[in-house]
């Protein structure tokens, strides 16, 4: 039983090592043994072994994270049936609105883009396919809880809380979920400067026949744009259009 304990511990503490990688976008294993309490002996020889496994780079004394993750995560990604039927919908979205257009799923209670077009007035913003987020905070977020079961939110509110990003975050639950039933009543969300300043968004989920939410549409963009009918009214109709674009082809093809 301990040699299966002192197993789980290493590979936690090799994902923690590589998640310090990325964070720091880089760095030397005095750097990365001080940011973690862990000691550098121990820092080198999980960096030896990612590096001699290629899942690390090292180049003049500086580790970063390797482009095996990248093979790992479009393995993943193309596997999943809605990426294809979304990856269509978002180049579209991107072209008819000139702004941002994104797709993302839960996982682990947190949001994962998947996707994202960019439109030829789209602004520059910290989101990638991979990109995790936490889902209080955004459009696409919000629409996904406001289709998941009450428990489930309950337990990733939990888990993850609910950190204010900007002076516009909802950061009370009560508050989150009043939210949550204007979502359900619409068929929509608003993210109104709630994970970075300046910008809007709208999104809307995609639900399986089943009723279970698997992904959700948004496209985003700066205040100054997305405002008065296209924040209200015709973002929401291209969006709730392009899900049930998606929603038909997952059930019949």
């Amino acid at each position: 039983m301990a040699t299966q304990n002192n197993t789980i511990d290493a590979t936690k503490t090799s994902l923690r090592i590589i998640e310090e990688l990325k964070r720091l976008d880089g760095a030397g294993v005095t750097t990365v043994a001080n940011e973690l309490g862990i000691a550098k002996s121990t820092v080198h020889n999980h960096l030896q072994t990612l590096t001699e496994e290629e899942y690390i780079n090292c180049e003049d004394g500086i580790y970063r994270v390797g482009l095996r993750f990248l093979e790992l995560g479009e393995y993943t990604r193309n596997r999943m049936d809605i990426y294809e039927k979304a990856r269509p919908e978002v180049l579209s979205l991107a072209e008819e609105t000139g702004e941002m257009a994104n797709a993302a799923v839960e996982e682990h209670g947190t949001g994962v883009y998947i996707t994202r077009a960019e439109g030829t007035e789209a602004v520059s913003v910290d989101t990638y396919a991979g990109k995790r987020v936490k889902l209080h905070c955004t459009a696409l977020g919000k629409t996904i809880l406001a289709e998941l079961p009450e428990q489930r939110v309950d337990e990733i509110i939990e888990t993850h809380g609910l950190p204010e990003r900007t002076e516009n975050t909802i950061t009370d639950t009560d508050e989150l979920k009043a939210e949550l039933d204007a979502i359900r009543d619409r068929g929509y969300a608003y993210d109104r400067e709630e994970r970075l300043p300046g910008l809007r968004c709208v999104a809307a989920p995609v639900v399986a026949e089943d009723g279970r939410v698997v992904a959700a549409l948004s496209v985003s963009g700066p205040t100054t744009r997305i405002k008065g009918d296209l924040f209200h009214e015709k973002i929401p109709e291209l969006l709730r259009s392009s899900a049930n674009v998606i929603e038909i082809n997952m059930a019949y093809s």
